[in-house]
């Protein structure tokens, strides 16, 4: 069996009077897991870095372009019995200073949700434990994230 990185996760936040609200978008009939609501995720391209491809892939199923990116201190995984492997995601924090989501044809819908109703419609508990890392670490000032920005250009 194989273990490989070739996917990335993405959850998109931005600050709310009450906190901080995720981005959830729902997947469309067409695709692996139709009707799930997830973060954004996506393949790595060939000489991409995860975090390029984490940029990439939020432009393009959200149409956002992030001001603050961090690593969370988290890594996900999944077995994929089919191909019989183990793969890997770097899990990534994308601040937005706006609500204006324009969806690719990946999703057919998306909401803004306090993190309570995010881990409950995230189906996987990697996904659940990432959205309260990135909530402990940008709200409690236990923030190490300065140590792992990714400066955006």
């Amino acid at each position: 069996m194989n273990i490989v990185s070739t996917m990335i996760e993405a959850h998109i936040f931005r600050e709310s009077g009450k906190g901080i609200e995720f981005l959830l978008l729902k997947r469309s009939g067409g695709q692996p897991y139709p009707g799930l609501w997830q973060m954004v995720t996506g393949k790595i391209k060939l000489n991409e870095k995860a975090y390029q491809t984490a940029l990439r892939e939020i432009r393009e199923e959200t149409g956002l372009i992030p001001v603050q990116l961090w690593v969370a201190p988290t890594v996900n995984s999944f077995y994929e019995p089919k191909d019989e492997y183990i793969c890997l995601l770097p899990v990534f924090a994308a601040r937005v200073e706006t609500d204006k989501v324009k969806l690719s044809a990946e999703h057919t819908d998306y909401q803004w949700a306090d993190k309570i109703t995010t881990q409950k419609l995230l189906a996987w508990e990697g996904q659940r434990k990432a959205v309260q890392i990135i909530e402990d670490y940008f709200l409690n000032e236990k923030s190490f994230f300065h140590f792992v920005e990714i400066k955006l250009e």
